[in-house]
């Protein structure tokens, strides 16, 4: 599988095997940054918009409210699973936010930003210390082998010498993984939580431990305590159970088509921010509904370019970067979300045939002798 071929959908790619983009992939455009980046300055796209994140806050809080009061006056009904499904939604939507303030999106300072930020991330149940070490890694080495967190396996194996090494129940996983990575999303809801519990009670240095673990104690004593105590038991694990599951897959559905099956980075590359920012992200077309719904992330290349550019300017930053890249002949991708769904099914499976016994698979077969 040769992954230095940037935005080449998997099904062209012939034989399994996979290359890594090395140096000389890649022309020199080191000052693409510097021309873009004034462009984007001079035309004010890097202005905060506290006022629009105002409104989104807002809408989330009334669409809450609006949540509780169904709650309410369903009681003991069945129906009361649309109410589970709409705060899965509503808490993928609160975890944009949350992202956003990380990346001083929305307030004027960064502490008052990473203030935001922790409290967001709280009301989704997750720590904010851990998803912000984890993503700050990301920003900084998008898909580097070594160096990206988001490439390293996690019963998902997104490397090819990952796969090889799989045993057991993963394997099994892994032989079909492009098939069961949506199934898999319903679990990464309680995979996050589960994730920055250990973080939060581990021996590790944690920014602001305690805080983080008493808000999200506070979240969790709010949101559940409602639940076990207005729902029948068995009602009461179905939401619960529908809940996450919402969560998860709206989370991974919003994350995975930005970077999975784009070219990944060898370890040793020297690469220009450009050049690795640009030729490891992937667009989602679809104007303002893809924005709304994806929180921002349909524009990952522009995201990953200026991080700290509110959701409300990636459009225009889209055209600027899109004229740039064409100029200078850098490739530049975007599909549609179905289409990226589609490419990340074909990555995955494709990978996973790594895991095959070593005598249908020569390349695996030729790792385990090294």
């Amino acid at each position: 599988m040769t992954l230095a071929s940037v935005g080449t959908p998997s099904s062209r790619l012939g034989p399994v095997r996979q290359t890594y983009a090395r140096q000389g992939d890649f022309p020199p455009v080191a000052r693409a940054f510097v021309e873009v980046s004034q462009v984007v300055r001079e035309t004010g796209l890097l202005r905060r918009t506290p006022w629009f994140y105002a409104m989104v806050g807002a809408a989330i809080t009334v669409a809450f409210a609006g949540v509780a009061t169904g709650f309410v006056l369903l009681g003991d009904s069945w129906f009361q699973l649309l109410m589970a499904a709409a705060l899965g939604i509503l808490f993928t939507q609160v975890a944009f936010l949350a992202h956003e303030a990380a990346h001083r999106q929305i307030l004027s300072t960064g502490p008052a930003n990473d203030r935001l930020a922790r409290v967001l991330a709280a009301v989704v149940g997750m720590s904010y210390s851990w998803w912000d070490s984890k993503h700050s890694r990301h920003h900084a080495n998008p898909n580097r082998v070594g160096k990206d967190p988001d490439i390293e396996v996690d019963t998902i194996s997104f490397l090819e010498e990952d796969a090889v090494q799989a045993r057991g129940l993963r394997r099994l996983i892994t032989l079909r993984q492009g098939w069961l990575f949506f199934p898999l999303l319903t679990l990464e809801g309680l995979n996050l939580h589960v994730l920055s519990f250990r973080h939060l009670v581990g021996r590790g240095p944690v920014k602001a431990r305690w805080a983080e673990i008493g808000m999200v104690a506070a979240r969790f004593a709010l949101v559940l305590t409602p639940i076990f105590l207005l729902l029948p038991l068995g009602m009461a694990f179905a939401f619960l159970g529908v809940m996450l599951a919402v969560f998860g897959v709206y989370m991974g559905a919003s994350f995975a088509p930005n970077h999975k099956g784009m070219a990944v980075i060898a370890p040793d590359a020297r690469l220009d921010f450009f050049s690795k920012q640009v030729r490891t992200s992937r667009n989602i077309r679809g104007g303002w509904w893809a924005t709304v719904l994806m929180g921002g992330l349909n524009h990952q290349v522009e995201h990953h370019l200026f991080p700290n550019m509110s959701r409300l300017h990636l459009g225009r930053a889209r055209e600027i970067v899109r004229d740039y890249c064409a100029t200078h002949d850098v490739p530049y991708t975007e599909t549609s979300l179905w289409r990226s769904y589609a490419i990340v099914i074909d990555y995955l499976n494709r990978v996973g045939l790594a895991a095959r016994d070593p005598f249908d698979c020569p390349m695996a077969s030729a790792y385990r002798r090294a």
